[in-house]
C-alpha cells in the first residue's frame, strides 16, 4: 500500500501518532529531500531505506514505487514539510497507483495554507488554493488575474525573494484589499500580519525571510 504521510512545517511536537506508526511499519519512505526527512526519522529513531522522490525525478521514480507496490511492498510518501501533493511532489504517484490499481491511503496533519487561512481572520467558508506564482511579472500578474473577480479567500505560497514583488503585482491586479501574512508557521519565528496590502507591503522588510503564505480576500469581501 502506498501511504501519503503528513509531516510537521515546522514544530516536529506536530507529527501525529499514526504517521510515526506508519513510518516504522513500512518497507521504504520515499522522500523529497532524503537528508531532511533522514533528519525527521533519526529524532524519531527510525532507520527506514529511503527512495530520493522530487520534482525532477517525480515521473521516473513514480514508476519504481509503484512497481514495488505490486510486489507487495509498503511505501510512505513524506515531503520536506506539510501534506504531499500539495504544492509538493505527489500527485503523479498517487495517479499512477490508482490507475494501477493499488491502494492507497492518507495520514493527514499540518497544511500551511490551512493554519494560515484560519490565522488570517478572513472567511474561511470558501477559499481558493493557488501555490506559488509564475517567476516572471507579466505571467504573474495574468496568474492572480485569473481570481480577480472570485468572492473566494485567495491562498498563495511565496518565496521571501520574490514577495515584495508578489504584493505589488497583486496591489495592482486586485486594488487594495485586506489580506494576511504568515510566516514561518509553527516554529520559533512564527508571524502573522494583517492588513491592506498597500499596508503590508509597506512594513515588509528589506530582506524578508522565511517561508511565506499570502491570504487575499476575496473580491466584494
Amino acid at each position: 500500500m502506498l501511504f501519503l504521510v503528513a509531516t510537521p512545517i515546522g514544530n516536529l511536537s506536530d507529527i501525529s501518532l499514526r504517521a510515526l506508526d506508519t513510518l516504522r511499519q513500512v518497507d521504504y519512505v520515499a522522500s523529497e529531500d532524503t537528508r531532511k526527512t533522514g533528519l525527521l526519522l533519526k529524532h524519531f529513531d527510525i532507520k527506514k531505506p529511503q527512495i530520493s522522490f522530487h520534482e525532477h525525478n517525480e515521473r521516473r521514480v513514480a514508476g519504481k514505487i509503484v512497481g514495488l507496490l505490486k510486489n507487495a511492498k509498503s511505501v510512505a510518501l513524506v515531503t520536506n514539510s506539510g501534506t504531499p501533493g500539495i504544492s509538493d511532489p505527489g500527485f503523479v504517484l498517487v495517479r499512477s497507483a490508482i490507475q494501477a490499481g493499488l491502494s492507497v491511503t492518507m495520514i493527514p496533519g499540518p497544511t500551511a495554507l490551512v493554519m494560515a487561512l484560519v490565522l488570517s481572520g478572513l472567511p474561511t467558508h470558501s477559499f481558493t488554493f493557488r501555490g506559488f506564482s509564475p517567476r516572471t511579472g507579466a505571467k504573474r500578474r495574468k496568474f492572480l488575474a485569473v481570481d480577480k473577480d472570485s468572492p473566494h479567500t485567495l491562498i498563495y505560497y511565496e518565496s521571501p525573494y520574490r514577495l515584495r514583488v508578489f504584493l505589488q503585482d497583486a496591489l495592482e491586479v486586485f486594488r487594495d484589499r485586506e489580506a494576511a501574512l504568515a510566516k514561518e508557521l509553527t516554529k520559533v519565528f512564527e508571524s502573522v500580519r494583517r492588513g491592506r496590502l498597500s499596508q503590508l507591503l509597506a512594513q515588509l522588510e528589506e530582506s524578508p525571510k522565511g517561508e511565506y503564505v499570502v491570504v487575499i480576500s476575496g473580491a466584494n469581501i
